[in-house]
């Protein structure tokens, strides 16, 4: 009895002097929201294989459905475009180019500035205006605000010239008919056969109606609810405020930003995609066979012979109207 109490005092003595061993756990892997990064590689692989597969029966589904009889006739009597006005201008101005190329160069910067307005949480500098030292701006949104009424004189002076040289009739839509050949050139685009692209003469469609949408809509909008959050605003004008809280223009202003930036990714695909040699002749050098869009896209070759052989904007206009005054389909796009 003894001898067994002794033992069990000795086994207890022992277990509190030995250290005991821990066992060795690996470290946790870091997340990246709810997965790791091996995760995310994997989920973003089967995503993507899933979405390419969807698109593909998509397409398929689409082709098919196309070559159905009574689709066939809609093609036919919508190809995706209606002749526009005989009193249309054929081409792009030089006034057109120059002002594209500065919406570019203002928009970039402009989605740029106001992703840094947004996000900036510690301004490391402020701006304030001699007038008034108390009111003070971040160098950010100061930056911003200026691209923005650069932006916009820009903008007024393209719809007074747009109006007063009658482009007006490449972007607002005259005939009724924009409606079915609008849906028609959605069509041909899912099914991957697209409609014939020459913008230099006329736009599709479906083009048009998002191309007036941009000026017409999205621009205003943007316009509008950036002045209601501008330091430009009243701050003292009660009823006005109460009329217009600033927070309707935030919970707009963002997001019409996220269209410009699908339209603009949309539209740099396209004009890629369907000529880009032709196309950036025709938005930067007001020529379809211009040298601008050789230099843009790193090719070469003679713009003249190929308006003599009849590839050129007036080969191109003479070729749209005869198909026009023949019921053939016009050519559009760009």
């Amino acid at each position: 009895m003894f001898a067994g109490t002794a033992a069990a005092r000795w086994e207890a003595d022992r277990a509190r002097t030995i250290p005991k061993r821990t066992p060795i756990v690996a470290d946790e892997p870091k997340r990246y929201g709810p997965f790791t990064r091996v995760q995310w590689a994997g989920a973003v692989i089967v995503a993507g294989a899933g979405l390419l597969f969807a698109a593909g029966m998509v397409v398929l589904l689409m082709r098919w459905f196309l070559s159905l009889s009574f689709m066939q006739d809609f093609l036919t009597a919508y190809p995706g475009a209606y002749a526009l006005p005989s009193s249309a201008p054929v081409g792009f101005a030089a006034w057109v180019n120059w002002q594209h190329f500065f919406n570019i160069f203002l928009m970039v910067l402009i989605i740029r500035s106001g992703l840094t307005v947004r996000h900036q949480k510690r301004p490391s500098a402020y701006w304030s205006p001699r007038t008034n030292p108390k009111r003070k701006i971040t160098l950010a949104l100061w930056f911003h605000q200026s691209l923005d009424i650069l932006w916009l004189v820009n903008g007024v002076i393209f719809v007074i010239l747009l109006f007063a040289t009658g482009q007006w009739m490449r972007l607002v839509p005259t005939s009724w008919d924009v409606i079915p050949n609008a849906i028609s050139a959605g069509l041909q685009y899912v099914s991957l056969d697209w409609p014939i692209e020459d913008g230099w003469v006329n736009y599709n469609s479906l083009q048009q109606l998002t191309y007036f949408a941009i000026v017409f809509l999205a621009a205003p909008l943007a316009a509008v609810t950036g002045v209601r959050m501008s330091g430009i605003w009243p701050q003292n004008a009660k009823a006005l405020n109460k009329a217009y809280p600033v927070e309707w223009a935030r919970a707009v202003h963002f997001p019409v930003m996220l269209v410009f930036a699908l339209f603009i990714v949309g539209h740099v695909f396209l004009v890629l995609t369907t000529g880009a040699l032709h196309n950036l002749n025709s938005m930067f050098a007001a020529n379809g066979g211009g040298k601008l869009g050789r230099v843009l896209v790193l090719h070469r070759r003679d713009g003249r012979r190929r308006d003599r052989l009849g590839g050129g904007p007036p080969a191109r206009a003479r070729a749209h109207r005869a198909a026009v005054r023949h019921g053939e389909r016009p050519l559009t796009g760009g």
